[in-house]
């Protein structure tokens, strides 16, 4: 089946996790014809590259820019599960590429784009996703830990946006780097993985000024709680995981349930449309509340 370009991606229509039902729109409003005409983000043809692509928030951008009509070149270490996916959305009429590569190794990054332009022959977007909360803590880590939780969560994250920069100018791109509310709430117990997502916050806001003269946006998501498979995992190895999350969704504001991926991918995708022309060096929070909003509400 030909998949939606430049429209919906499929699940705007019902809302998951038992959230409420997208809002209806009268389609003769201001002419509108369609959802198509409404929710077009003009990424047709646009190319674009996603770090950690192969499963979990990375997936699901992956998805909705490949729906959205765009080339996608995803970058994983996973090989199968990237291969699976491409071969998924291949079957559906998209168009996505995959670069098998462990993005820990920096020196890496450079031929990761070459070969994502290789594919594509541009690049309108780039979308730094890849990185694990790897739990290296104070009393649980080394100095060489935490170095190394580093390499794996923010070195690569400018070793990309430097190698592309070039084709970015080219096309006046735009950049959204996927960050956690760990930077600006703390965890305990993970000093690497909060350095690092503190790190994609502070570069968002100065890459977005390095790069005013060439007309490429940079902005970040921030999700909190959001149910992917490795979230998943985690909590399967609690005592209680039932108890454990419905503890978490308890203390989410709106709706009290999880963010989902497909949230996540879909604030990515419009931060990195025209339709988001004029907004960069944003911190974006996709997460129910659950950061800003006063904890007496839940």
């Amino acid at each position: 089946m030909e998949p939606p370009r430049g429209g919906s991606t499929g699940w705007v229509h019902e809302h998951p996790q038992g959230g409420p039902p997208a809002h209806p729109i009268a389609r003769h409003r201001r002419g509108i014809q369609s959802w198509e005409e409404i929710l077009d983000l003009e990424l047709t043809d646009r190319a674009a590259l996603v770090s950690g692509g192969a499963q979990g928030i990375g997936e699901a951008i992956v998805r909705t820019l490949a729906a959205e009509g765009a080339h996608v070149v995803l970058v994983d270490r996973d090989q199968a599960s990237g291969a699976a996916l491409c071969e998924e959305l291949a079957t559906a009429g998209c168009r996505v590429d995959l670069v098998v590569a462990d993005l820990d190794d920096a020196s890496r990054c450079r031929t990761v784009v070459e070969e994502a332009l290789a594919h594509t022959g541009r690049l309108d977007a780039l979308v730094n996703n890849a990185g694990v909360n790897d739990r290296v803590g104070l009393e649980t880590g080394s100095p060489d830990d935490f170095v190394a939780s580093l390499r794996r969560n923010l070195v690569h994250y400018y070793a990309l946006v430097h190698h592309a920069l070039p084709a970015l100018k080219d096309a006046r791109g735009a950049v959204v780097n996927v960050a956690s509310k760990v930077a600006v709430t703390g965890q305990g117990g993970t000093s690497g993985y909060a350095a690092a997502k503190g790190g994609v916050l502070a570069l968002t806001r100065e890459w977005a000024v390095e790069l005013l003269p060439w007309g490429i946006r940079v902005n970040a998501v921030v999700p909190a709680e959001v149910m992917t498979p490795l979230y998943r995992r985690l909590l399967s190895t609690s005592d209680e995981p039932e108890a454990t999350l419905d503890h978490i969704v308890r203390r989410i504001p709106l709706g009290k349930r999880m963010t989902t991926t497909e949230e996540i991918s879909a604030a990515v995708a419009f931060l990195l449309s025209p339709r988001a022309g004029h907004i960069t060096g944003q911190h974006l929070y996709v997460d129910g509340g659950y950061v800003h909003l006063d904890r007496a509400l839940t």
